[in-house]
């Protein structure tokens, strides 16, 4: 793969061409990639608005029928429903965790079995959460190993 970076002060956005013989499974894990930096979330925390980028969150809750994001900077509450996150960010490498929980799978440090057949997950930031026994052959997958 080749990658050229073209700078000047005519260019008003960023632009991304893919040259390739055919679109396969690393193209499209490429425009995937590329698709997350376009995401934006709203979160809402002291009273004020915040654009979070959708790289930058860690995981996604619900509690109480409220969705958090979580971020290495905090915890913000937005309007948006976990199923419409989950389809939204799909592409960006976020999985369904549990019935209450999408993860991006960007920020896994490392994980770990747990019982019941349960996954246990250390993210970036040192936290702790855990797959639901029907949501770990997910994982598996990514990693190849199912």
């Amino acid at each position: 793969m080749k990658l050229f970076v073209e700078e000047g002060a005519e260019y008003r956005e960023i632009e991304v061409i893919i040259r390739c013989q055919k679109t396969d499974s690393q193209v499209m894990k490429l425009i995937s990639a590329l698709r997350v930096f376009e995401r934006k979330i709203t979160g809402y925390r002291d009273g004020q608005t915040f654009l979070l980028e959708a790289e930058k969150l860690l995981y996604i809750e619900t509690v109480d029928k409220k969705t958090f994001l979580y971020t290495s900077e905090g915890v913000y509450e937005t309007s948006l429903r976990l199923y419409e996150l989950e389809d939204r960010l799909a592409a960006c490498d976020f999985f369904r965790a549990s019935k209450s929980m999408v993860i991006n799978f960007n920020e896994i440090k490392s994980m770990r079995p747990d019982f019941g057949g349960r996954m246990q997950l250390a993210m970036s930031n040192g936290e702790t959460v855990f797959v639901s026994r029907q949501y770990v052959w997910y994982i598996k997958e990514k990693l190849g190993l199912k």
